[in-house]
């Protein structure tokens, strides 16, 4: 099978030179939106001690060499979340960044090696507020490009109009016929009953499934493809075992105040009301990186740095959003690289 040409021969930057004028054009109707609404624009460091503790992240991993030769690992981030929660107790009280990260073994439609992030944060706000900004970056998306419909694989959702809201345990329920919350204690989960209902509703489950991959697998084959059909979907309240670093919610503490935005089945922004306590965030991410260790082989390390810093950091709600895949839904593109200047070849 022939190789398509590449991105930088004149006639295929020709074509793909509409979806990059989109993308200028939402970025800067994004960054007025942010600097208006009284946000500082920060950039944060690509190298970092860890690249992030999430289970299925995969990092790029380097070297730093001193001069005299001596060689001290090194990670590009696969978010500015740590930095800027650093900058945050620094003193900073709302910033933002359009972030270069990278995420190793993913490659696809909606996933490219090389991407960028939008990420914000506001401190003493809730983290409804953040889900509010989400839903006006779609519209100020739309706007920018004169777009009025989303549309990805077979899928069409009106970026303008008022988004699902949606729990994950009203989603299970709905969508797959579970009682999550039969299976949730604050600190622990009960595998075996909640195995009994996802097999009841035709979820394959493994013997040595854990409670975490039952949740992932009826996630993905039963609740995101009934998301942000015809309009987006805010999907929050995740239980705590699938929120690593975000807050418990304080009416429920079996579930942390965690949300996912989707549109045409595409999950674009990830948020939390974050956590700020050290001692409780550093449990969660060895329990993280145990996980990890189990399935893929490998760990990461803790930033003590970050850490350190949550000691005198404010209460704040952030997000992380994937511009590309923004973009590439607001322009009408068909993949992410085709609204990256210069794709991974």
């Amino acid at each position: 099978m022939p190789h398509a040409p590449p991105w930088w021969q004149p006639e295929v930057h020709a074509d793909r030179r509409p979806f990059l004028e989109a993308r200028r054009r939402v970025l800067v109707a994004l960054r007025a939106f942010l600097e208006r609404s009284g946000f500082v624009e920060v950039e944060t460091a690509i190298l970092q001690r860890s690249p992030g503790n999430e289970t299925h992240l995969h990092a790029f991993t380097t070297e730093l060499i001193a001069p005299d030769g001596t060689a001290d690992r090194r990670y590009l981030h696969a978010s500015p979340e740590f930095a800027c929660k650093k900058l945050l107790a620094a003193g900073e009280r709302r910033i933002f960044e359009f972030a270069r990260v990278f995420r190793n073994c993913e490659r696809g439609a909606v996933h490219h090696p090389e991407f960028t992030m939008l990420e914000w944060y506001r401190t003493d706000e809730p983290y409804e507020a953040v889900m509010a900004d989400c839903v006006e970056f779609l519209r100020l998306a739309a706007a920018a490009t004169g777009i009025a419909t989303f549309a990805f694989r077979g899928r069409s959702a009106d970026p303008r109009a008022a988004p699902e809201h949606l729990t994950v345990v009203e989603a299970f329920a709905r969508h797959a016929g579970i009682d999550l919350l039969a299976t949730l204690d604050v600190q622990t989960q009960d595998r075996d009953g909640f195995a009994r209902q996802a097999r009841a509703t035709g979820i394959r489950v493994a013997e040595d499934d854990t409670w975490n991959d039952i949740f992932s697998r009826v996630l993905v084959e039963r609740i995101e493809p009934q998301l942000g059909n015809g309009r987006a979907t805010l999907l929050s309240e995740y239980p705590r075992a699938e929120a690593a670093l975000a807050r418990p919610c304080t009416a429920d503490e079996r579930l942390a105040e965690r949300f996912e935005l989707f549109i045409c089945g595409v999950e674009l922004a990830n948020g939390f009301g974050e956590q700020t306590d050290p001692v409780e965030q550093r449990l969660r991410l060895t329990q993280e990186m145990d996980r990890k260790e189990r399935l893929y082989g490998e760990r990461y390390p803790i930033d003590e740095d970050f850490i350190a810093a949550l000691a005198h950091m404010p209460p704040a709600a952030g997000c992380a959003l994937g511009f590309d895949r923004l973009v590439m839904l607001a322009a009408g593109a068909s993949r992410v690289d085709q609204v990256i200047w210069t794709p991974l070849t």
